[in-house]
């Protein structure tokens, strides 16, 4: 299934997409949330939608698009992961996943406006696919165990603020993730029976000039590894998105610009949907 989230900040209507077709879900589920993504939830979804017992929302073309999970518990990164990525940012390869984590007053909708921070003069893209949690995740004893616990996926841009995440961070790199509206989710959110997360096109492009074009299948460390290694450390809960890392491609490489004002970043994972921001200054 296709599920969405539109209308204005904070007001976001359920829906699930269904063709040319945005399918109201009020009548089933009060939001697209923690509490709603179990498997027994989803079912409940797909019954309605197979029984027919969910209008068309009225307007739906018209409506902002929203992020497809309200906000979630915590928003999860794992850093460096396409091998080719690493090397342009000078670093070897990991040997475990790099974990950072970012505030989830970043989560914005796929299409709305985002400022550039106050100082920054190296904001870059990041396309990355993301993985939201339906089941509770604790010492899961092997990546095999960690699909039952993923509700779905999305496209996710994991925006960085670099001098702020490296010549500032104490250390640490939540500083140039955290910005708001750094972290645009969606369009939708794709249920996990209908993904193979091993092999998925993500693309980005800076005023529609390429700048990334890879594949899940370069991951260091894949989805189920990814989960699975968390939860040896904290529990994931239900409605946490986890992004999965960028390859190749951005502005930190040396080989593009960062963001400026007006510039327009759009983003692409093969069957999860696009995005595009358009970038102004705080």
């Amino acid at each position: 299934m296709k599920l969405a989230r539109l209308g204005p900040v904070g007001h976001e209507i359920p829906v699930l997409i269904d063709g040319d077709r945005h399918l109201d879900l009020r009548g089933v589920v009060t939001d697209l949330d923690g509490a709603h993504l179990a498997s027994t939830e989803l079912d409940r979804i797909a019954a309605a939608r197979d029984a027919g017992g969910l209008p068309e929302l009225e307007g739906a073309a018209e409506l902002r698009v929203g992020a497809p999970i309200a906000r979630p518990g915590s928003i999860l990164c794992i850093g460096m992961n396409y091998a080719a990525h690493a090397a342009e940012s000078g670093s070897a390869p990991p040997e475990i996943p790099i974990l950072f984590l970012k505030t989830t007053n970043t989560v914005g909708g796929p299409f709305d406006e985002v400022d550039i921070p106050r100082r920054s003069v190296k904001t870059d893209w990041e396309v990355e696919l993301g993985v939201v949690i339906g089941e509770r995740a604790l010492y899961l004893d092997s990546p095999a165990d960690a699909e039952r616990h993923i509700a779905g996926y999305l496209t996710a841009n994991d925006l960085s603020e670099r001098d702020f995440q490296l010549a500032e961070s104490g250390g640490q790199w939540s500083k140039g993730k955290s910005a708001p509206g750094f972290t645009p989710l969606g369009p939708w959110l794709v249920t996990a029976d209908e993904v193979d997360p091993s092999d998925l096109r993500l693309r980005s492009w800076v005023n529609g000039e390429p700048r990334q074009d890879s594949s899940t299948a370069d991951l260091i460390f894949d989805v189920n590894h990814i989960v699975w290694h968390l939860s040896q450390y904290l529990a994931l809960e239900p409605g946490d998105v986890i992004l999965t890392g960028t390859p190749e491609g951005v502005a930190l490489s040396g080989r593009f610009p960062y963001i400026a004002e007006g510039d327009v970043v759009e983003i692409e994972i093969e069957g999860l949907g696009r995005q595009r921001q358009h970038f102004g200054q705080a």
